[in-house]
C-alpha cells in the first residue's frame, strides 16, 4: 500500500501527478435527468477529471418527521424539513444506470457518495471505480466499513469532524481492508468562508493520518482551491452547475462552466508551478541573459598595456565576464588588443 497514492478509474492520483478535478452534480440535476447529463457533458469539457453523484433517497437519509428537530431553521435551507430538502435533491435511482453509461460514452470517470448500504450496492451493480463519504457521514463508520470492503478507492470528506473522529474514519475503513485512501479537508459551510479553511491543516492531516490528501472547497471562488494544491491537495472536489440561478438547492454556491474551467487550468497550473527544488538557469530565461551586466572594454588597448580602472566597466548585456571578476582583473597585462564596446574574456589576459 502506497498512502501517497490512489487510482481512480486508470488515473494515477498522488503530489506527483497533477490535481485531480471532481465536479460534484449534487442536487444541481434540478430534478431533469437532461439536466444531469449536460452537467456530464460540461464537466468533461471543462477540464474535470470525474463527474460525482449523491446516491440516497428521502428515507434512507433521514425520516419523515414532525418534530422541531427535523426543520430547518436559518441559512440556505430555512424553512424546509429534512425529508422535504432531500426529497427535493435526491436523484432518483434509476437514474443512475443512464448517467453511467452516458459518463463513460462521453469519456469522464463517473462515481458517487453513498448514504447506506442499499446506495453501495447500487452502485456495486454499475461498476462504480471509487466511493466518496461525505462529510455529514464521516461519522457513520458502519458505512465507512461497508464502502471500504468493496475494495474500492475511498474519498473521505472531513467537514465538521474533529481529530478524534477522522481517526475514528480512517481506522473504520483500513480496518474494513481499504488500502486506497484519500481525506479531504472540508468547511461543511453553504458557502464557507475563505478564511475558515486553514488550510495549513492539510499537511498536518496527511502526515497524522498517513493519507493521500485534497479539499473538498465550498468557497464562492476558485482562490482557495488552486491555493491548496500548494499546500499538498493532491484532489479538488467542487459543486457544479450549469447555471447558479435556476433556484435549485445547491446552485448558488456551485460553479458554473467558465469557472470550472478556470479552476482546472489554475490548479493543474499551480501544481507544475511547484515543480522541485531547482536554482539552475531556466530554459526561458536563456533569452534574457544580455539583459544581465559583465564586464566590457570602455577603451581601446594594445596588446601588453596595463588594465586601469578606467579600461573596464560593468554594464549590459552579459556576454562579458562576470561583474564579480573586476578587482582581479585591474592591473592586469593584455594578452591581445581590444576594442571599445566588446566583451571582456580570460584570453584577453596575460597569466
Amino acid at each position: 500500500m502506497n498512502p501517497s497514492k490512489l487510482t481512480i478509474a486508470g488515473r494515477v492520483i498522488g503530489p506527483d501527478q497533477p490535481p485531480y478535478v471532481i465536479a460534484e452534480m449534487s442536487a444541481n440535476h434540478n430534478g431533469s435527468l437532461e439536466n444531469a447529463k449536460r452537467i456530464i457533458e460540461e464537466a468533461h469539457a471543462r477540464g474535470a477529471d470525474a463527474v460525482k453523484l449523491q446516491t440516497y433517497r428521502p428515507d434512507t437519509i433521514t425520516l419523515d418527521g414532525d418534530s422541531e428537530e427535523f426543520w430547518i431553521r436559518g441559512g440556505l435551507w430555512d424553512g424546509k424539513s429534512l425529508y422535504q430538502l432531500y426529497e427535493e435533491a435526491h436523484m432518483p435511482w434509476e437514474w443512475h444506470a443512464p448517467l453511467f453509461e452516458h459518463a463513460r460514452k462521453v469519456g469522464i470517470t463517473i462515481f458517487s457518495s453513498p448514504f447506506d448500504e442499499t446506495a453501495i450496492e447500487l452502485l456495486e451493480g454499475l461498476d462504480a471505480p471509487a466511493y466518496k463519504i461525505a462529510s455529514f457521514e464521516a461519522v457513520d463508520t458502519p458505512l465507512i466499513r461497508r464502502a471500504a470492503a468493496t475494495g474500492k478507492p475511498l474519498i473521505i470528506s472531513t467537514g465538521m469532524a474533529d481529530d478524534e473522529e477522522i481517526g475514528e474514519a480512517v481506522a473504520a475503513a483500513r480496518g474494513a481492508g481499504c488500502e486506497q485512501l484519500a481525506l479531504l479537508h472540508c468547511v461543511s459551510g453553504y458557502p464557507a468562508p475563505a478564511g475558515d479553511y486553514n488550510l495549513r491543516t492539510l499537511a498536518d492531516m496527511g502526515r497524522r493520518f498517513d493519507a493521500l490528501v485534497g479539499l473538498s472547497d465550498h468557497t464562492l471562488d476558485n482562490t482557495t482551491a488552486v491555493a491548496s494544491v500548494a499546500l499538498g491537495a493532491a484532489i479538488i472536489e467542487k459543486h457544479f452547475t450549469l447555471d447558479r440561478t435556476n433556484g435549485g438547492p445547491d446552485d448558488s454556491f456551485s460553479l458554473e462552466p467558465d469557472g470550472l474551467e478556470d479552476l482546472c487550468t489554475g490548479a493543474r497550473t499551480a501544481w507544475e508551478a511547484l515543480g522541485a527544488v531547482d536554482y539552475g538557469r531556466k530554459s526561458s530565461e536563456q533569452g534574457n541573459l544580455q539583459f544581465r551586466r559583465s564586464l566590457y572594454w570602455v577603451q581601446d588597448l594594445e596588446a601588453g598595456a596595463d588594465v586601469t580602472p578606467e579600461a573596464i566597466r560593468s554594464v549590459r548585456p552579459g556576454y562579458g565576464l562576470a561583474p564579480k571578476h573586476l578587482d582581479r582583473l585591474i592591473g592586469r597585462r593584455l594578452a591581445r588588443a581590444v576594442r571599445a564596446a566588446t566583451a571582456t574574456a580570460e584570453a584577453d589576459f596575460l597569466p
